[in-house]
C-alpha cells in the first residue's frame, strides 16, 4: 500500500488525486458538474451528480496511475463546506437538491434571529455569525419546505450532512454517518468550545438532533469503502473542510501563521493555537483542525467571490475564453483608469456580512473596455484580502496585546498561479506573499491527514519540513499609492452596501 487517494470535492468540480510515498501528487482526474440557480441568490447542486463525479474521478485517477485498491493505503476527503444535504436513511436518496454555501435564501431568517438578540449567544458558542452562509439555517429551510421532512426527521428516518458526510455515507454503503470537527464547526450547530452539537441552537432552529452525524477528529477512522465501488475496501482515514485542509497543506501549524486560498471564493485562516479569539471585527472563530482529541483554533475571513469573478468575465460578459487571458488583459489596461469592481454577486462576506447588496463597478469612462474590466476583477481579490488582513490584525492585537507577526501570507488555489494577481496582492497588503511549489494544498492536506493516520507519512514537524517555496512576491507599490488605492476601494464598498 504505497499511495493515498485524495478526494477534493469542490463547488464547481470534483477531483481525485493520487499522492505517492513522497507526498507528491500524481495521477489526477477532474469533472465539473452543473450549478443550479432556482432564483436570484439561490444556488443548488444535485447530490447524486456530486456523487457520480466523485466516483468517476476516483476510478479514472486509479486507472491513470496504473493502480488497484490494494495499492491505496487510505482515502482522504476534503470538501466544499456549509453545503447541505438531507437524505433518507433507508434508501440513501436525497430529499432535495443540496443547498450550496453561496445560497442566500435564508437571509430573512438570519435577520429575524439577529433582531431577536440571538447572535451574541451563537457567536460565543460557534464562533460564527448569523448569516445564510452557514449550514444551520439551510437545514431549517429544508425541514420547513420539503413536505413531511420535519416529521420524518423527528422519527429518525432522515440524515443531515455536509458534503463530507454525504460522501462518507455513500462510500461506506450507508454504514457510517459521521463528519469531522472542521466541517461540524461550519454548521452553526456545533459548540466549538465544548466540542459537541449544541442543543440550545438546534432548539432555536427547530432541528432534531437525531439528524446530526457523529463528529470525529480530522485524522480518524471513518469506515471502509464498499468493495464494489473501487475494486476493494479502502479505509477512509482523513477528513477536513477545504479551507482547513489547505491550512494543513500549507503547514500553518504555529500560532500567527496565515494562509489564503483562492478558489471560487477566497478564504484566509490565521492559526490562533489553543486560543479561540472572539472577533471584534466580524471575522469568524473556527476550528483549524483537531488531532488526537486536541483542538487548534483559527480566525477566518470568507470572501464569496474570488475565482468566480474570472468565471463571470468568461461566462457572463464573454470577454475572455480562458482564465489566463485575464492576466494578459490586466497587463494591457489603461493605467490612468481606476475602476473598482465590487463583486457582490451573492452579497458580501467578511467583514461586511451583507447578504442583500449586489455587485457594482465604479469609475467607468467612455473608453473603459475588457482590459480595464479584467484588471478591476483581479484587483478586487487583492482588495478583499486586505479587508481580511486588517480585521485579523486588529483582532489579534486586541486579544494578545501584540502586533500580528504574520509578516508573510502563504497563498494557494487556482488564482495563485497568476503572477500578476499575486504581485498586486503583495502590493496592496504591503507584505510578502509566498506561493508554494505544490499548489494542490487542499488535496495535499487531506492526503497528509489520511497518510499520517495510516503510518505512511510523517508527523506534523516532519510534514512542515517538506513545505517548499515556488515564488516570493515582495511589495513594490509605494505607501502613498497603496493608501490611495485602498481608500478608493473602501469608498466603492460603502456605496455598494445595502441600506436598512
Amino acid at each position: 500500500m504505497t499511495h493515498i487517494l485524495a478526494i477534493d470535492q469542490g463547488t464547481t468540480s470534483s477531483r481525485a488525486i493520487l499522492f505517492d510515498p513522497a507526498l507528491s501528487p500524481g495521477a489526477t482526474a477532474q469533472q465539473e458538474f452543473a450549478q443550479i440557480y432556482p432564483a436570484s441568490g439561490w444556488v443548488e447542486h444535485d447530490p447524486e451528480a456530486i456523487w457520480d463525479s466523485v466516483m468517476t474521478t476516483c476510478r479514472a485517477a486509479i486507472d491513470k496511475g496504473g493502480l488497484t485498491a490494494r495499492d491505496i493505503a487510505a482515502i482522504g476527503i476534503t470538501n466544499q463546506r456549509e453545503t447541505v444535504v438531507l437524505w433518507d436513511r433507508a434508501t440513501g436518496k436525497p430529499l432535495h437538491n443540496a443547498i450550496v454555501w453561496q445560497d442566500r435564501r435564508t437571509a430573512e431568517l438570519c435577520a429575524k434571529l439577529k433582531a431577536a438578540g440571538h447572535e451574541g449567544m451563537v457567536q460565543e458558542k460557534t464562533g460564527l455569525l448569523l448569516d445564510p452562509y452557514f449550514s444551520g439555517t439551510k437545514l431549517a429551510w429544508l425541514l420547513d419546505h420539503v413536505e413531511g421532512a420535519r416529521a420524518r426527521a423527528m422519527a429518525g428516518e432522515l440524515a443531515f450532512g455536509t458534503i463530507d458526510s454525504w460522501l462518507i455515507w455513500k462510500l461506506t454503503g450507508g454504514a457510517v454517518h459521521a463528519t469531522d470537527a472542521t466541517n461540524a464547526a461550519r454548521t452553526l450547530l456545533y459548540n466549538i468550545r465544548e466540542g459537541c452539537w449544541d442543543a440550545e441552537i438546534c432548539g432555536l432552529l427547530d432541528i432534531p438532533m437525531a439528524l446530526l452525524p457523529e463528529v470525529r477528529d480530522c485524522a480518524a477512522d471513518f469506515g471502509l469503502t464498499d468493495p464494489a465501488l473501487l475494486g476493494g475496501a479502502i479505509p477512509i482515514l482523513g477528513v477536513a473542510g477545504d479551507q482547513q485542509a489547505a491550512t494543513i497543506g500549507q503547514a500553518c501549524f504555529q500560532p500567527g501563521m496565515m494562509k489564503s486560498t483562492y478558489g471560487t471564493g477566497c478564504f484566509a485562516l490565521l492559526n490562533t493555537g489553543e486560543r479561540l479569539v472572539r472577533s471584534q471585527n466580524r471575522m469568524l472563530g473556527t476550528i483549524a483542525y483537531r488531532l488526537d482529541g486536541k483542538t487548534t483554533y483559527a480566525l477566518e475571513g470568507s470572501i464569496f467571490i474570488a475565482g468566480a469573478v474570472v468565471q463571470w468575465l468568461r461566462d457572463g460578459l464573454r470577454i475572455i475564453e480562458s482564465a489566463p487571458q485575464t492576466q494578459m488583459l490586466a497587463e494591457a489596461a489603461d493605467p490612468s483608469q481606476e475602476l473598482y469592481l465590487v463583486p457582490a454577486f451573492t452579497g458580501l462576506g467578511a467583514p461586511y456580512w451583507d447578504p442583500n447588496c449586489r455587485g457594482a463597478i465604479y469609475g467607468l469612462a467612455r473608453n473603459s473596455g475588457p482590459a480595464e474590466f479584467a484588471r478591476a476583477a483581479l484587483e478586487s481579490v487583492g482588495f478583499q484580502t486586505r479587508d481580511l488582513w486588517e480585521a485579523m490584525a486588529a483582532d489579534w492585537q486586541a486579544e494578545t496585546g501584540a502586533a500580528l507577526d504574520a509578516a508573510t501570507l502563504r497563498v494557494d488555489g487556482g488564482m495563485s498561479a497568476s503572477d500578476w494577481t499575486m504581485q498586486f496582492l503583495a502590493d496592496i497588503l504591503g507584505a510578502p506573499v509566498d506561493r508554494p511549489r505544490v499548489l494542490e494544498t487542499t488535496a495535499l492536506g487531506a492526503a497528509w491527514l489520511a497518510g499520517m493516520r495510516a503510518g505512511l507519512y510523517p508527523d506534523q514537524a516532519g510534514f512542515a519540513a517538506t513545505w517548499a517555496l515556488d515564488c516570493n512576491f515582495a511589495p513594490r507599490m509605494n505607501d502613498a499609492t497603496r493608501s490611495a488605492r485602498y481608500a478608493g476601494w473602501q469608498d466603492a464598498v460603502s456605496r455598494t452596501l445595502s441600506r436598512p
